[in-house]
């Protein structure tokens, strides 16, 4: 048999979050690429006592692993709880190379860190397995790692959401530790194609439409950035054009529209429709056209702060004296995808910072904080 190259026998799970974390991130998993750190987990969930199942939704997604659900059996006769975090990097995040300075983890300056989000991961696993060794009474524990949550909450789409059995759960996916995200916004992605008509831009530029400049004016009109305190928009990727001597017949537009109010959504998304629509209308007789698709990706969830899921996160940060804030994001997460099933869910912080960057980093001391918030939620809700 072939070893993973990930695979160090010599490495142990241990109680040390900061060298597991360091351990985790050292595998490469870029969406898409799960493979190496899912077989990992899956190992080491099994070293802690859980029954552990992969499921195959990387077969509608292109991937090379699924997702990895856990089941930590518990002697506190209770409904489980839920804990999850996901085991994909955004790029470029191949041969991450971590190193701790002055008590903040960084790495070499030419990939992102991947705390986003195996500083979830880590602090998941430690706390787990600092609670089955200390034989401390506790309730069953359900854990969720998936797939692809960075380009589309794909693995928690197609996740068979019916098997989860917990009171409420987790989404270890934020900043600092002790930020509670309560609730998260919806989002529509959109792609547009604009055409115009190919000609030699040298020798008869006259007979050609350049795609590219009519989708600059679209542009130009389009709603862009900080729409209003709940609403956004983003156009993210434009390709287009194959030459500097073709006059370009084509060009693809990439963005995306948030917000936490579903009526401020619809209408933003009716602007950026409009702003190409109309500005193409004005070449239609040239030749120019318009294809236009726009999808919902995900529906908001907003939690009351009287909620036993964030009362019980705000007794846990208490307890270790943790200050912490109730907030609403403005990014979407796992939590929006199983909230949907009416499983209450909040997003809490790991510590990660400046993420999507290779400017990315996390203090050393917030992981140590953010396992130990894990250990007490479980604590307190078993006690509960």
């Amino acid at each position: 048999m072939v070893q993973n190259k990930y695979s160090d026998m010599r490495f142990a799970m241990q109680h040390d979050v900061i060298s597991y974390f360091m351990h985790l991130v050292r595998i490469d998993s870029e969406s898409l690429n799960e493979r190496a750190v899912a077989d990992i987990l899956k190992k080491d969930l099994e070293s802690i006592g859980a029954t552990v199942e992969e499921d195959d939704c990387h077969k509608q997604t292109g991937g090379n692993a699924g997702n990895i659900y856990a089941y930590l059996p518990g002697n506190v006769d209770k409904s489980p709880i839920l804990f999850c975090a996901h085991m994909d990097t955004v790029k470029p995040g191949k041969g991450i190379k971590p190193r701790i300075e002055n008590g903040t983890i960084y790495s070499d300056g030419t990939t992102i860190l991947g705390s986003d989000d195996k500083s979830g991961v880590a602090e998941i696993m430690i706390a787990l397995k600092r609670i089955v060794d200390s034989g401390t009474d506790h309730a069953p524990v359900e854990i969720l790692f998936t797939v692809s949550e960075e380009i589309g909450l794909l693995g928690a789409k197609g996740f068979d959401k019916s098997r989860l059995k917990s009171a409420f759960g987790f989404a270890l996916d934020s900043h600092q530790v002790g930020e509670l995200l309560i609730g998260a916004p919806s989002q529509n992605s959109y792609k547009a194609v604009v055409h115009g008509v190919e000609a030699h831009a040298g020798v008869e530029p006259e007979k050609g439409l350049n795609a590219i400049r009519i989708a600059s004016e679209a542009i130009a009109a389009m709603p862009m950035g900080r729409i209003d305190f709940e609403t956004t928009c983003n156009l993210g990727i434009i390709n287009g054009g194959e030459a500097t001597n073709i006059v370009p017949n084509k060009v693809c537009l990439y963005g995306e529209a948030r917000s936490h109010n579903p009526a401020k959504l619809e209408r933003v998304c009716k602007d950026i429709v409009h702003a190409l629509e109309s500005t193409v209308a004005r070449y239609a007789e040239q030749g120019a056209r318009l294809e236009m698709k726009c999808e919902k990706e995900y529906e908001a969830f907003r939690v009351n702060e009287n909620d036993p899921v964030v009362k019980m996160a705000i007794k846990a940060l208490q307890n270790l004296e943790i200050p912490y804030q109730a907030v609403v994001g403005g990014g979407g997460s796992d939590a929006n995808i199983i909230s949907a099933i009416g499983l209450p869910m909040i997003i809490t912080g790991t510590g990660m910072d400046k993420v999507h960057t290779v400017h990315e980093n996390i203090k050393t001391d917030q992981l140590l904080k953010g396992t130990a918030f894990i250990e007490e939620l479980v604590r307190v809700y078993s006690e509960g």
